[in-house]
């Protein structure tokens, strides 16, 4: 049986599709949805072993946007920020700023430990709360758009890699 708060979430998902505008739990669940991509994705590449628990890195405005239009809001104070690692929780609170997000926010496996795997998400600087504005909507991922682990330099396709 689902999980009675995913389900619920899942619901306010469907009905909120008849309006323009993310919820925090939906943008929660979307990042959710992401981390649990990314992570299978980068199985494919990886030989680590990938520990359940994540934890994730933001690079905020990597697009450095300047005032591109007036329906975004931008953030330059976040030009070159990086945080330490922080919970999904914290990646919410961080990234969910008057009920807008970022148009897009690219999520990969960026490194594992012991106890967690941590995702970088790269974040651009434009917020928007207009669905159709977000990068990845068509896909249903919202904002974010799953990438695959950095790559060593001389990759061979099909090699798997230590991260």
């Amino acid at each position: 049986m689902p999980n009675q708060k995913w389900t619920e979430i899942f619901f306010l998902i469907l009905i909120s599709n008849i309006f323009e505008q993310m919820t925090k739990n939906e943008f929660q669940f979307h990042l959710a949805g992401a981390s649990i991509q990314a992570y299978r994705f980068a199985m494919k590449f990886v030989n680590n072993k990938l520990p359940i628990e994540f934890r994730f890195v933001l690079e905020l405005n990597v697009s450095s946007d300047e005032k591109a239009h007036d329906k975004f809001d931008i953030y330059p104070n976040d030009n070159g920020k990086i945080s330490s690692e922080i919970s999904e929780t914290e990646v919410v609170e961080l990234l969910y700023r008057k009920g807008k997000i970022p148009v897009w926010i690219d999520i990969n496996v960026y490194k594992a430990d012991n106890k967690s795997t941590t995702f970088k998400l790269l974040c651009a600087g434009r917020y928007t709360n207009i669905k159709k504005d977000y990068y990845y909507n068509h896909n249903g991922s919202g904002p974010f758009g799953i990438k695959s682990p950095i790559l060593p330099p001389n990759y061979v396709e099909g090699t798997k890699f230590e991260i």
